[in-house]
């Protein structure tokens, strides 16, 4: 989106009265930003997961998103209520108004004028998700991960933002992210997906992937779920022949799942080795 280089930072550090010291991401973007170092209440900072920081079976933010917006109403904050109670959040913003009003998209313009110049596009509630199965819009197949939180050294655990080029299925606990997870990267999906989309893995893969909903009843269900906990264990230990192993283990569970066959099994995988 337009002005990442406002709403993306990183910490510097913090200061003994507990605000972060932030510098905007400047240089990301096609436009590239001014430089600013300020101080900054923690309330609206989040850990930011983007395109580049996730992988199959891996997604570790690398940058912080300052979310000017409301989940509940899908507008800004107040002005008046952001003004009193973060003020130096306030402030940071403030700098950059006039940049702001440069905005080209006619929604985040519209946003603008309803709410406060500092608004931001498509945050809602399930933006805010305590686990979500994340994947990269552009790319040529599905490479999932399951994102829930994230904690450092200035900031305390928050659930991980991701940005606008991830799609993401909003989950409520852990087991069911990781079942739908662990369907994505399955072979026989990541064939479907790269028979039917060449270049962008939309959300619209969906509805060519007959994805169940989570049933922690079912044995294959749970036994998805706990592997692909087990590949990220691994994918984050740069365990490879481990991690292949796993993988061998979902793409046979995942038949299971849909009824598909050892022989024909065999068939996907080498289609899918022709195709990479």
């Amino acid at each position: 989106g337009g002005l990442n280089g406002v709403h993306w930072a990183q910490i510097l550090g913090t200061r003994p009265d507990g605000l972060l010291i932030i510098q905007n991401l400047w240089n990301v973007g096609k436009r590239k930003m001014k430089r600013v170092q300020k101080p900054l209440e923690p309330n609206l900072v989040y850990p930011l997961a983007r395109g580049r920081d996730v992988s199959r079976w891996a997604g570790r933010p690398s940058a912080h998103i300052i979310v000017s917006q409301d989940p509940r109403t899908r507008m800004a904050y107040e002005e008046s209520w952001m003004k009193t109670e973060l003020p130096y959040t306030y402030a940071y913003f403030k700098e950059f108004e006039s940049e702001l009003w440069t905005r080209k998209s006619q929604s985040v313009r519209d946003l603008m004028k309803k709410s406060a110049f500092y608004a931001m596009y498509a945050v809602a509630d399930y933006t805010f998700a305590p686990y979500k199965v994340v994947w990269p819009e552009v790319a040529r197949g599905i490479n999932a991960a399951v994102v829930s939180s994230h904690e450092t050294n200035y900031l305390d655990e928050k659930v991980i933002i991701p940005d606008h080029t991830l799609i993401l299925v909003a989950c409520e606990c852990a087991n069911e992210a990781h079942f739908v997870c662990a369907t994505l990267n399955s072979a026989p999906s990541r064939l479907v997906v790269q028979a039917y989309v060449a270049l962008h893995p939309s959300p619209h893969v969906l509805q060519h992937i007959a994805v169940p909903k989570f049933d922690d009843a079912n044995p294959v269900h749970t036994r998805l779920a706990a592997l692909s906990q087990q590949a990220h264990e691994l994918a984050a230990a740069g365990d490879e022949a481990g991690l292949a192993a796993v993988e061998t283990e979902v793409d046979q569970a995942a038949a299971e799942l849909w009824g598909i066959t050892d022989k024909d099994l065999k068939e996907i995988r080498r289609s899918l080795e022709e195709l990479s």
